[in-house]
């Protein structure tokens, strides 16, 4: 079994071919030598996902869907981060960060990293994946690969069914430059009519109700594809081959394939706000119309109409993206649900998950709050259900008539949510609830404000938050009549109440009674729901309150541990890591000689392996089937068993925002069994040879090889997430 305290990462062939001599650097002095920087950070993140893309170990169809993540990851990048820093130049504070970077500069490295990035992507889908569809059956032909009777068949087949959804806009003393929506696809149309030399521009938006791959046989045929295969046809490539449909009588001279990606970091300062529905809704009207900060054009795409739709948007030649193969990569995933391909030898797709009931609650009809009561039950999914665990936590509350009320927090779920249904079940029952709605959670703000309005026309007591703080905590507490008394039971966790994600992304959640936790978890919704102040809690650590202090006291206790000579160590796992005070006490902790773990999926401004600045430290990053979204933190507090020291399950990331701005909860996990298994979780991750990254003092990342000579069935050779699901499922066979 793998210690989790090791100083030193697995080393393998591969790494110490590219690793320097000298892993361990001399640490400079500060700024950007000191902390890597988040944004360049994050570009190393979604490099490691193209990789998966790369990965020939993956199967063909889950490496396109790779392929596709990328590409959504880096428009959203864009809207946020690259508009974030639009803005700021705008405001005129492009000043320099902790960091050392002024926005400027840092905008024109971000082009320099991304362009070559986009090469790779082109080149993976044209030379490895486009090939390997081709094998299994599934080939993305041209237009002009069409032979005569095919294209006749598909022309009338776009007149029937495309042409009436498309509108031209012209652009004339008459007709402004139309409005061009945020990551639309457009066609640009240089035209001029018999007579007239004059140029005209025109343009066509490829419309997002239509599927954007067009089975060729299934219109040829009129019929079902054959089982020889499917051909797809890109949409984009349908209408520009057909585009004389569009403009009978003018001459085409030009067409410009162009996206528009815009700004979505348009918040608005709340301290004056009255309304934060109405607040939140004008918000999304202003970033429908924010400033673009990126077009991407398919290569080649020079001429007057680029020329002429840059001036329109007010965009830079830096501010454009050339990019081989199809414009919108997010179209892929399209490609994904369409029918099976041929059946062949390669395999298409992870092999199918179905996440195990979590023991203690592997009886169905017994009531959930009687198995809760017998002890905590520590939940991680995907790997044990969300739907029989959390869904059943609220549903079977809903319906029970001992139950009084129901509190729960959502930031993001799913459009047909059960959660939901159940508190507007529970609702109309006649059961106190209440619901903290939080309407900014980026991108799912129009959805939270539908299901706001839903739960209010219901009779739940639907809250927004508290205003300057963004509602980040997942917790969830049923009060039930039991006995002479009441007894309250809560659910906390990291991930979302959203069964979508559940399935994709890697969480842990306690169902409890513990009434010292209920109690943190009901003063905490007093705070959400009303005028409470309360900011002493006795076994949560709550942002903004105290998780800042709380986390930084800790790493003090491991520093004195440490040169007092008792057991010190520091394990964290989280998304992202940022914030510059805990860095900071990482530093000072490792230089007194606290071995530190740092597992971070994805951006790290902290630089590792620094000497005399962080050589104590490791990052570590684990991509794969699952995202990795779970955040725990340990530290031994004097313990040599890891098992016996404080471990604090939680939503925050070490990010300054989610120990500044935003609510916060991480909870302690008090039962041994519990503790233990999430030793048995590290210990995975740090055996992990085959989805384990390991982060070197530049910011660059060195993957992991599997040893020749290990166990086939072994964390090594599978990874964390394979051998996780075969731990939830022994029958599970990962290949």
């Amino acid at each position: 079994m793998t210690r989790i305290d090791q100083g030193a990462p697995s080393r393998n062939a591969q790494e110490v071919e590219q690793a320097p001599r000298n892993h361990t650097q001399a640490a400079p002095i500060g700024g950007a030598e000191r902390y890597f920087n988040r944004d360049l950070s994050w570009l190393e993140f979604n490099r490691r996902v193209l990789a998966q893309a790369q990965d020939a170990r993956n199967p063909l169809l889950e490496r396109v869907k790779f392929l596709a993540i990328f590409a959504s990851n880096l428009d959203e990048f864009f809207m946020k981060r690259v508009g974030l820093m639009r803005r700021e130049l705008a405001l005129g504070e492009g000043t320099s960060g902790y960091d050392g970077w002024t926005t400027r500069t840092l905008l024109a490295r971000i082009r320099e990293v991304v362009q070559p990035v986009l090469g790779q992507q082109a080149s993976c889908w044209h030379d490895d994946l486009l090939p390997g569809l081709e094998r299994v059956g599934v080939s993305v032909v041209t237009y002009a690969s069409l032979g005569d009777e095919e294209r006749r068949a598909i022309d009338a087949w776009f007149v029937a069914n495309v042409f009436p959804v498309l509108t031209p806009l012209a652009v004339d003393p008459g007709h402004r430059f139309p409005f061009i929506s945020n990551l639309s696809e457009n066609i640009g149309v240089i035209l001029t009519s018999p007579g007239d030399p004059d140029a005209r521009f025109a343009r066509v938006k490829i419309p997002d109700t239509l599927p954007r791959w067009v089975r060729v046989d299934d219109v040829v045929r009129a019929g079902p594809s054959g089982d020889d295969g499917v051909r797809l046809l890109p949409l984009d490539a349908l209408i520009q081959a057909n585009l004389h449909e569009l403009f009978p009588g003018m001459t085409i001279r030009e067409t410009l394939l162009f996206r528009v990606t815009r700004n979505a970091a348009v918040e608005r300062a709340e301290e004056e706000v009255e309304d934060l529905l109405e607040h939140v809704e004008a918000e999304l009207r202003m970033r429908r119309f924010a400033s673009p900060v990126r077009l991407e054009i398919r290569e080649g795409g020079s001429g007057q109409a680029l020329d002429f739709v840059m001036e329109e948007l007010g965009l830079a030649a830096d501010d454009v993206y050339e990019r081989r193969g199809p414009l919108e990569y997010g179209d892929l995933f399209q490609l994904l649900d369409l029918a099976p391909p041929r059946a062949g030898s390669e395999k298409l797709r992870f092999p199918t998950w179905r996440p195990a009931p979590p023991p203690a609650l592997a009886d169905e009809d017994a009531s959930i709050f009687a198995r809760i009561r017998e002890r905590d039950i520590l939940l991680h999914h995907p790997y044990e259900s969300f739907e029989d665990s959390v869904e059943r936590f609220i549903a079977q509350a809903a319906r029970d008539p001992e139950v009084l009320a129901i509190k729960q927090t959502i930031y993001r779920t799913s459009p047909d949510s059960p959660f939901v249904a159940s508190l507007v079940r529970a609702a109309e029952s006649g059961k106190q609830v209440a619901c903290l709605v939080e309407l900014r959670a980026r991108f799912d703000e129009q959805r939270n404000v539908h299901f706001a309005r839903r739960l209010e026309e219901a009779g739940v007591h639907v809250a927004y938050g508290v205003m300057g703080l963004k509602t980040h905590c997942k917790c969830s507490l049923v009060v039930r009549r039991e006995g002479q008394g009441l007894r309250s039971y809560a659910h906390l966790g990291t991930g979302n109440y959203h069964p979508r994600t559940a399935q994709l992304y890697t969480d842990l959640g306690l169902l409890t009674c513990d009434p010292a936790i209920t109690g943190d978890v009901a003063d905490l919704f007093n705070v959400l729901t009303g005028h409470s102040r309360h900011d002493t809690y006795r076994e949560l650590v709550v942002a903004p309150h105290s998780m800042r202090d709380r986390f930084e006291a800790l790493i003090r206790e491991e520093i004195d541990a440490a040169k007092a000579g008792r057991p010190a160590r520091i394990i964290a796992k989280m998304n992202a890591m940022e914030d510059q005070r805990i860095t900071d006490l990482l530093y000072e902790a490792s230089n007194a000689g606290v071995p530190i773990t740092l597992f971070v999926r994805g951006f790290c401004c902290l630089r590792p392996g620094m000497r005399g600045m962080s050589e104590n430290i490791r990052v570590v990053s684990i991509l794969g089937r699952f995202l990795e979204h779970s955040r725990f933190f340990h530290f031994a507090r004097g313990e040599s068993d890891p098992a016996r020291g404080l471990w604090l399950v939680g939503s925050a990331d070490w990010m300054y925002r989610n120990l500044n701005t935003r609510v916060e909860a991480a909870f302690p996990i008090r039962d041994e069994h519990a503790r233990r298994r999430l030793v048995r979780i590290v210990e995975i991750m740090e055996e992990d040879q085959l989805r384990a990254w390991d982060m070197r003092p530049d910011g660059t990342y060195v993957r992991r090889e599997p040893p020749e000579d290990a166990d086939p069935m072994s964390p090594a050779a599978i990874g964390t997430f394979a051998t996780l699901m075969r731990e939830a499922n022994p029958a599970f066979t990962p290949v």
